[in-house]
């Protein structure tokens, strides 16, 4: 075949396989969102069945095929690069069978019900056989591939591509040698008040600041729309229709306040991508510490800052009057930046947050190292947390049960996390070279800010791999001190060590 007739070829694939993956994506976000829980079996079998078809068309020995054969033309930049990450995915799995995948589908989904009950009832026993199942089912998936990599380290690969256990065991190491002393610094010195966060918040009522301050996000219903969730995530299907889900607490306002920033940061990552990259994989294969540096960087340095409030506390105030009418938005500030070690992941402040990471990092590790079992798993994560944060875990629903990564099969996903939040400190730094973040986030300038993201990080979606746009954006490779640098400087600031 000629170039232009194995190109005709491969854009009809990759239509077809991204036709599969809206509509999986679309059920996946109605599933943790509005669909009725007694139709899940119903939906989980015909879900896998799509899942199926969608993995015979990307293994269609013709479709490798013309892979291979593009790859040895002279391509465009972009679709050279497509054709490549195509070919190296596709590499994956080619070796499983398709009744094996299907199957393995079918127990993520039937997981995810699972751990949803189990944590309701804060039942670990309940959900402890789908987790065996689902670490043997993943273990023999990766066993498929032809790899050097050990099996660990080819799940961390998959979402940070060039990560291994020696390499974030370095960047472990750095933390806990600076993170550690200083949580103990600030456990120690003289506590920040945040009870006024746990007054009684009328949900309906944090509904109403939450559309105003959607609207200071830019996060426009055009192109996004938020709805809520037992965990919050971020999906979409292309630029212009990027989901996102909160979950909002009547005793804790900052929860879905932060929570819903954050999401938008990846919506927004999501949104600001390269239109011409829809319905491709330069799109949707972007590292997940990148996508996390984004969804971090709008938390944590913009939606946790002073300037951010001055824009939105009076609003704020004016739907709670009563519950912080007598609060000054220095307390409040200060309240929502607080460092206590706590329980759980996501309602986490950004000092203890890493060690909630390393937890899971370590736990995942010996699992698949086979040096911890999931018998009794719930009591070893528990000595973690005592171990690593200095708390007493209760129940599983605030422990082993808050997340919903390990029912859907993402191990290797959690050490992205850190990796994104260290990324962020970094992509700040050089933000601020060139813009007044302050003044930009005080006059509701939220825009341009966004905008400094897209030009520099967003518009490149996954074209170039983390450390390239890391140089593109700062002009040097990646390096962790500016974010244990940026940690000191607050924390030290704000509790007056």
């Amino acid at each position: 075949m000629t170039k232009e007739e194995l190109l005709a070829k491969y854009k009809e694939w990759e239509l077809k396989t991204s036709a599969y993956k809206m509509a999986l994506a679309i059920i996946g976000i109605d599933k943790q969102t509005v669909a009725p829980e007694g139709g899940a079996p119903y939906r989980d079998k015909r879900t896998a069945v799509l899942a199926g078809e969608l993995f015979s068309l990307q293994m269609d020995p013709e479709n490798i095929e013309v892979l291979r054969e593009l790859m040895k033309m002279d391509l465009d930049g972009d679709t050279a690069k497509a054709v490549k990450m195509n070919y190296d995915e596709i590499m994956k799995t080619v070796a499983v069978p398709k009744d094996e995948f299907v199957a393995y589908q079918n127990l993520t989904n039937e997981a995810y019900g699972a751990w949803l009950d189990a944590k309701n009832r804060s039942d670990y026993a309940a959900f402890e056989p789908y987790l065996e199942k689902l670490i043997e089912g993943t273990r023999k998936m990766y066993e498929y591939r032809d790899s050097d990599l050990s099996l660990y380290d080819r799940m961390l690969d998959d979402y940070e591509p060039g990560m291994t256990q020696e390499k974030y065991d370095v960047f472990f190491d750095r933390l806990k040698e600076r993170i550690v002393p200083l949580i103990r610094r600030v456990t120690e010195a003289q506590k920040i008040d945040t009870s006024f966060l746990h007054r009684n918040y009328p949900v309906e009522e944090q509904k109403k600041f939450m559309d105003e301050l959607l609207q200071y996000l830019r996060f426009d219903p055009y192109w996004g729309y938020l709805n809520e969730t037992e965990h919050p995530f971020t999906s979409g299907t292309c630029e212009n229709d990027c989901r996102t889900t909160t979950k909002y607490l009547p005793d804790n306002v900052a929860s879905a306040i932060l929570s819903t920033v954050h999401e938008v940061g990846h919506a927004t990552y999501g949104h600001q991508t390269a239109p011409e990259y829809d319905g491709t994989i330069l799109a949707e294969a972007i590292s997940m510490g990148m996508h996390e540096s984004q969804s971090r960087l709008c938390e944590n340095y913009l939606g946790r800052s002073k300037p951010f409030w001055e824009a939105n506390y009076p609003r704020l105030q004016k739907h709670f009057p009563e519950q912080l009418g007598d609060v000054s938005l220095d307390a409040f500030v200060a309240a929502i930046n607080a460092a206590e070690p706590s329980l759980i992941r996501t309602e986490a402040d950004e000092l203890t947050y890493p060690l909630h990471i390393l937890v899971r990092y370590e736990i995942e590790k010996g699992l698949f190292n086979g040096t911890i079992s999931t018998k009794g798993l719930d009591q070893t994560w528990n000595e973690m947390y005592a171990k690593y944060l200095g708390v007493t875990v209760p129940d599983a629903r605030s422990g082993i049960l808050q997340d919903v990564h390990w029912a859907g099969g993402s191990f290797g996903y959690f050490p992205t996390y850190a990796l994104g939040s260290a990324f962020s400190a970094q992509f700040m730094h050089a933000m601020r070279k060139d813009l007044d973040v302050d003044e930009c986030l005080r006059n509701g300038q939220y825009d341009v800010l966004m905008g400094w993201l897209k030009e520099h990080i967003h518009k490149y979606g996954a074209r170039y791999n983390a450390d390239e746009v890391m140089r593109l954006a700062t002009g040097e490779p990646f390096n962790p001190d500016y974010y244990l640098d940026y940690l000191e400087d607050k924390y030290t600031k704000l509790y007056n060590l």
